[in-house]
């Protein structure tokens, strides 16, 4: 059995994720102001200024495929060295280990490591290297 690893659980929409904490800097509050970029793919609504740092903001729902309404209310940092990127999240729901990732249905993408189980739902357990992967082939006009 693997080891239980620690987990960021939140949601996008009613659908619920998981990030490992590791790859997690911080969560912060949807800033009432940011700037649109233009020429931007849809999927970046904007950059946001942190602490005098530029984060390239994602909409995770329209990185996922996602449908629905925009309900997001939360920016989840991941922890990618030198490049600050945020997801845009409906809301966080804390952090809880996981044991067993396995490999969820339908096609896999380089986003998603698979479903785990918390609570008895499923749960979506994302890759930030996938993720990371997934938002730089956005700007090189290929998508996954």
């Amino acid at each position: 059995m693997e080891p239980a690893l620690r987990h960021l659980i939140f949601r996008v929409e009613k659908e619920r994720y998981a990030l490992p904490l590791e790859a997690v800097r911080e969560v912060v509050v949807l800033p009432a102001h940011w700037s649109r970029v233009p020429r931007a793919p849809p999927a970046i609504p904007g950059v946001i200024n942190l602490r005098g740092r530029v984060v390239t903001v994602v909409e995770l729902r329209s990185l996922l495929g996602v449908g629905g309404q925009s309900a997001s209310q939360k920016i989840i940092l991941l922890d990618r060295g030198r490049r600050d990127l945020g997801l845009l999240v409906t809301e966080v729901d804390g952090i809880e280990s996981i044991e067993r990732i396995i490999p969820g249905p339908g096609h896999p993408t380089s986003s998603v490591r698979g479903v785990a189980r918390l609570s008895g739902s499923p749960v979506s357990v994302l890759d930030a290297d996938g993720v990371d992967h997934a938002v730089t082939s956005l700007f090189a006009g290929s998508h996954q």
